[in-house]
């Protein structure tokens, strides 16, 4: 069986299963975010009469409009509260902890082996250390708060192997964006993503930032078998053996398709409005003008991509003509980029630090775009309104290509910037 396979037998406590089978499972976790004050409307007589099914499963996190934008945010908000506060839920995470799939992870959630649902389409982030996530919808999401049992569909899996090592100056976020350009939006609907072969060059940061684009493809589920980086952080979150178990594939399973890469042959990749398949290098496009850059958000809002994007800045001032806007994807990383300097360097380049959340990115709070202008970010999706504005052009890229491109106010390959 494949990863998928194995895991959903599993919990559906069956002995096989096979592609496109109906099981019926009990997740380990629930995610919801700022949409949990529509999810429990919902089934609020439900949960007045019966309660929640368990104060453990839930997961919340308030990361989409933070700090409240209006009255009507700010209800949202204190109905989220209220909620957490009456039913005791054990994983609540307020405004200002961070943006809910890096909380996810950072706190110990998702582990090797456990399978999380949540009604954000990119929790499929978590198979970047070995657990099956994927996303529902917000009804599936007040049924489990009741029962805390749904139903799956057993998904078909593609195998992609990764041969050789990236090169200077080339990033996770290109070669997600090569393996989305290259099979379409569309190439693994409802399927799960095994990414295997050359893998030990990826941290669990980029590892994030491949599974965190799966849903981009469509994929069901995007995943990295558990190894020694996997073990290695893990290790450093104080996090036992013990507390997880690790899920790998039968070495004869089989796959709908099965796709290699020789990742030492990418280039720095753009993806173009309006659609994130619509991949082209950067030098193809390079010298575009633009206004707005963000460095952030649960793709590329790390410790390690605000180091890359501070390393270009050092010393140097963004382009005038340019707003840069820098979200860290949590409080954490925000203390440890205050720390090692980070922070400095990049609002002294002329950066703005915006508070940790997903505002700008789905273009709910700060950062919303003007009709004519062009934004380059590294967010995951670039869809027309998708920053607030229909008339505006959203462009996606690496941290470095983002940093670099801020400094000349136009589109810039980073391996210019970085051999300065």
């Amino acid at each position: 069986m494949t990863f998928a396979e194995k895991i959903l037998s599993k919990y559906a406590g069956e002995k096989k299963v096979i592609p496109g089978q109906i099981v019926t499972i009990y997740p380990d976790h629930l995610l919801t975010h700022d949409n949990t004050a529509a999810i429990i409307q919902k089934v609020k007589n439900e949960l007045e009469k019966y309660g929640v099914y368990s104060k453990s499963l839930s997961v919340i996190v308030i990361d989409h409009v933070v700090p409240a934008a209006s009255e009507k945010t700010a209800l949202n908000h204190k109905i989220i509260r209220d909620f957490v506060n009456k039913y005791k839920i054990e994983n609540f995470f307020d405004v200002g902890i961070g943006i809910c799939h890096q909380v996810v992870i950072e706190k110990g959630i998702a582990l090797p082996g456990k399978l999380i649902l949540g009604s954000d389409s990119h929790t499929c982030s978590y198979g970047a250390v070995g657990a099956f996530s994927s996303g529902i919808d917000r009804t599936e999401a007040a049924s489990l708060l009741l029962t805390g049992e749904t139903w799956l569909k057993v998904p078909n899996s593609i195998k992609i192997t990764l041969n050789g090592k990236l090169s200077n100056g080339v990033f996770a976020k290109d070669l997600i964006l090569h393996i989305i350009g290259d099979i379409s939006a569309s190439g693994a609907n409802y399927c799960s993503v095994e990414y295997c072969g050359d893998v030990e060059q990826f941290s669990i940061d980029d590892r994030f930032t491949i599974t965190n684009m799966g849903i981009e493809m469509g994929a069901k589920n995007s995943v990295f078998n558990v190894d020694g980086i996997t073990r290695s952080f893990l290790n450093s979150m104080k996090i036992s053996p013990s507390a997880y178990e690790s899920i790998y594939p039968d070495e004869e399973a089989l796959y709908i398709n099965e796709l290699y890469y020789n990742v030492s042959e990418i280039v720095p990749l753009i993806s173009c409005p309006h659609t994130v398949d619509n991949v082209k290098t950067v030098g193809e496009i390079e010298g575009l003008d633009i206004q707005q850059c963000l460095i952030g958000t649960c793709t590329n809002g790390r410790l390690s991509d605000l180091k890359i994007a501070a390393d270009i800045l050092n010393g140097k001032k963004i382009s005038p003509d340019i707003r840069l806007l820098v979200l860290p994807a949590s409080k954490a990383i925000f203390e440890s980029a205050l720390k090692l300097g980070i922070i400095q360097t990049l609002v002294e380049s002329g950066a703005i630090i915006l508070p940790t959340g997903c505002g700008p990115c789905l273009g709910a709070h700060q950062g919303i775009l003007a009709p004519g202008e062009r934004c380059l970010s590294t967010a995951n999706r670039n869809f027309k309104g998708r920053m607030g504005c229909k008339e505006a052009e959203i462009y996606l890229a690496s941290p470095a290509t983002v940093a670099a491109s801020a400094l000349n106010g136009k589109i810039t390959d980073p391996r210019t910037e970085m051999k300065k």
